[in-house]
C-alpha cells in the first residue's frame, strides 16, 4: 500500500503546531490541547459512523457526552450511606414502578383492538400511573436531597474503577440511542435532528434538575482518575519526584502538572488506538460497505433485501456509545461533573465542525477535524487578542475604537470557526482526507 504523505504531511502540520505551543506559551497548556484534541477526536469518530457511515443527522452529540459524564458519577463515585439509608431504596422502588407502568402500557396498547376503549384504558393506566408514581418518588427523593446537601445531597455511585465508568458511559449512551432510534429513526433527516436535538435538551434538562442523581447544578467535585494517573500532589509530596525534578532543574509543581497530563494522554492515545482499529475494520468490512450503499442510496439497498432501519439503528447506537465513551473521558479529566456546561455550541456545533473539515466518511479525517479545530478553539482568542493589541497599538489610549477592538477579541472564536469550514468547503469540499 502506497505511503500518502498529504495525510502524513496534515498530520505533521498539527505536531508542529502543538510544539509550536509547548515552546512558546507552555507545555502545560500544549498537553492540554493534546488531551481535549484526543477526546475531540473520539467524539467526531462517533458522529463520523453515524453521518459518514449511514447519513444520519444526529443533532444531539451533548447528551449523549453528558450521559458518559453522568456515568463516571454514578459508577466511579463512593456511595453515600446517609442518603441511601434516607430514601435509596424508595427512588429505586418509584423508578421500578414507573417502569413497569410504561411496559404495562405497551403490553397494553398491543393486545387491545384499536378504538376509544384503549385509548380509555391506556389514558387511565399512565394518568393513575404518573401520580401514584409521584405519590412515592418525591417523597424519597426530597429525603436524599435533604440529607447535608451543602456536600453531598445524592446517592453517589457504585465505587467501580474509572476505567470501568468508561464503558460504562458508553453502554449508557448506548442505551438511550436504542431508545431514541425506535422511535426517531423512521423520520427524515431533518426531522430526525429536530427529535435529537430535542432529547438531547431533555437529557440535560434532567441533570440540571435531578439533584438526589449527580447533584444538579451544584455540581460533583472531585470525581476519581483512572490507574495509573497520579494526583499532583502526591508528586509533589514525594521526595523522590522532587529529588528528580530538582535534579534535572525543573520546578516540581510545573512538572507534577505535566507528568499527570502525560499520563491522560497515554491512556487517552490507547482507547482511540483501539477505537480507531475497530472502526477501520468496520469500515472495510462487507458491514461498512453495506453501510455505505444504504447511505448513497436506500431504496436500492432495501430493493436488495436489506433492513434499513435495523442497519441504521445499529450504527446509531455504536456511534452514540463512542460519543459517550469520550464523554466519560472529559468529566474524567476534568475532575468534575457539571451538568450545566454542556452547551450546544461546544458539544454539537464543534463536533460537525471537527467531522466535516476532516472529511465525511474518513476516520483518520475525524481524527484530523477533531485536533486541529480543537487547536484552533483554544489558540484563537489569545492570539485575536494579541494581534488586536498589535494593530491597534497606535492609536490613543483612551480611544473608543481600540476598546472596541480589544473587547470583540473575545468572538475571534466563531469567526474563525466559520472562515475555516468556509475554506475548507471552497478548497476541499470532502474535507482534509477525503473518504475513499
Amino acid at each position: 500500500m502506497s505511503v500518502n504523505w498529504k495525510n502524513i504531511g496534515l498530520f505533521g502540520v498539527v505536531a508542529l503546531l502543538l510544539l509550536w505551543t509547548g515552546l512558546f506559551q507552555s507545555w502545560n497548556s500544549a498537553l492540554l490541547i493534546i488531551n481535549m484534541g484526543l477526546i475531540s477526536a473520539i467524539m467526531a469518530l462517533g458522529v463520523n459512523m453515524q453521518w459518514g457511515y449511514a447519513g444520519l443527522f444526529n443533532v444531539g452529540v451533548m447528551g449523549f457526552v453528558a450521559l458518559g459524564g453522568l456515568a463516571v458519577v454514578i459508577t466511579s463515585e463512593a456511595p453515600v450511606a446517609e442518603a441511601w439509608a434516607a430514601g435509596g431504596p424508595r427512588v429505586l422502588a418509584g423508578l421500578a414502578f414507573a417502569v413497569g407502568v410504561l411496559a404495562a402500557a405497551v403490553a397494553l396498547y398491543k393486545r387491545m383492538a384499536p378504538g376509544r376503549s384503549r385509548a380509555l384504558a391506556l389514558t387511565v393506566l399512565l394518568v393513575g400511573g404518573f401520580f401514584a408514581y409521584r405519590a412515592i418518588f418525591d417523597p424519597a427523593v426530597d429525603a436524599v436531597e435533604s440529607v447535608n446537601p451543602a456536600a453531598t445531597g445524592y446517592l453517589g455511585g457504585l465505587g467501580l474503577p474509572v476505567a470501568v465508568a468508561w464503558l460504562v458511559g458508553g453502554l449508557l449512551a448506548a442505551g438511550v440511542a436504542w431508545a431514541i432510534g425506535k422511535t426517531a429513526l423512521g423520520l427524515r433527516s431533518d426531522y430526525l435532528a429536530i427529535a435529537t436535538l430535542g432529547i438531547s435538551e431533555i437529557v440535560i434538562a434532567v441533570l440540571k434538575n435531578e439533584e438526589w442523581l449527580a447533584r444538579g447544578v451544584k455540581n460533583v467535585n472531585g470525581l476519581d482518575r483512572p490507574w495509573p494517573v497520579p494526583y499532583e500532589v502526591d508528586l509533589q509530596q514525594s521526595a523522590e519526584f522532587v529529588d528528580w525534578a530538582t535534579g534535572w532543574g525543573l520546578d516540581p509543581v510545573i512538572t507534577s502538572s505535566i507528568v499527570v497530563k502525560l499520563a491522560f494522554a497515554g491512556l487517552f492515545i490507547i482507547v482511540l488506538a483501539v477505537l480507531m482499529w475497530m472502526s477501520q475494520a468496520a469500515l472495510n468490512s462487507p458491514w461498512g460497505r453495506m453501510m455505505r450503499a444504504i447511505r448513497d442510496n436506500e431504496v436500492a439497498a432495501e430493493a436488495m433485501g436489506k433492513d434499513v432501519t435495523r442497519r441504521h439503528l445499529q450504527v446509531f447506537i455504536l456511534g452514540s456509545a463512542v460519543i459517550g465513551i469520550a464523554g466519560a473521558m472529559m468529566t474524567t479529566l476534568d475532575g468534575l461533573f457539571t451538568p450545566g456546561t454542556y452547551q450546544p455550541l461546544r458539544y454539537t456545533f464543534l463536533v460537525w465542525v471537527m467531522v466535516i473539515v476532516g472529511g465525511s466518511g474518513s476516520n483518520w479525517g475525524s481524527v484530523l477535524g477533531g485536533f486541529v479545530i480543537w487547536f484552533f478553539w483554544v489558540q484563537v482568542e489569545p492570539l485575536g487578542r494579541w494581534l488586536m493589541d498589535m494593530l491597534t497599538s497606535g492609536m490613543a489610549a483612551d480611544s473608543a475604537l481600540r476598546a472596541h477592538l480589544i473587547d470583540s477579541a473575545a468572538h475571534m472564536r466563531l469567526l474563525t470557526m466559520g472562515v475555516i469550514l468556509l475554506l475548507v468547503l471552497r478548497f476541499s469540499p470532502r474535507g482534509l482526507i477525503p473518504e475513499k
